[in-house]
């Protein structure tokens, strides 16, 4: 699927795209492309997304790619096809504050982390055993 096919299937029913809607994207791109593909895929979507809205500034490449790889360790350890239900089980990728626990607020708002990928720098991510995950419904 492509990010914009994507992103109509989940702003479709409420036509907003807010922090559940991300959450939900990129859950659906880590079940159809695998997270590696996933990163390029949220990233450059996002990335366009905001060029068109007139607000680049808002693409920040640290917090795309951080997202898709927490949003990847709760796909792969739970395996369902329902999102609700997924939210549901994994309610603090509903909290966009979430990345703080990792992250020092600095490092984020930091050069680096604006133009490229930083590591977190409080605690690491959970590491997702399956890198590639796709769902049998493909």
């Amino acid at each position: 699927m492509t990010f914009d096919e994507l992103f109509a299937q989940v702003t479709s029913a409420e036509g907003r795209f807010g922090h559940r809607q991300h959450v939900q994207l990129t859950w659906l791109a880590v079940r159809c492309s695998g997270m590696p593909d996933a990163i390029d895929l949220v990233s450059e979507g996002i990335q366009r997304t905001a060029r068109y809205a007139g607000a680049p500034q808002k693409y920040h490449p640290t917090v795309s790619r951080a997202w898709v790889e927490l949003v990847a360790h709760h796909v792969v350890h739970d395996g369902t096809d329902d999102f609700d239900a997924f939210a549901a089980r994994n309610a603090p990728l509903l909290d966009k504050r979430l990345l703080t626990r990792f992250y020092r607020s600095t490092t984020l708002a930091g050069s680096h982390s604006r133009t490229g990928w930083v590591e977190p720098d409080l605690a690491p991510f959970p590491v997702a055993h399956m890198t590639r995950f796709v769902s049998a419904t493909r």
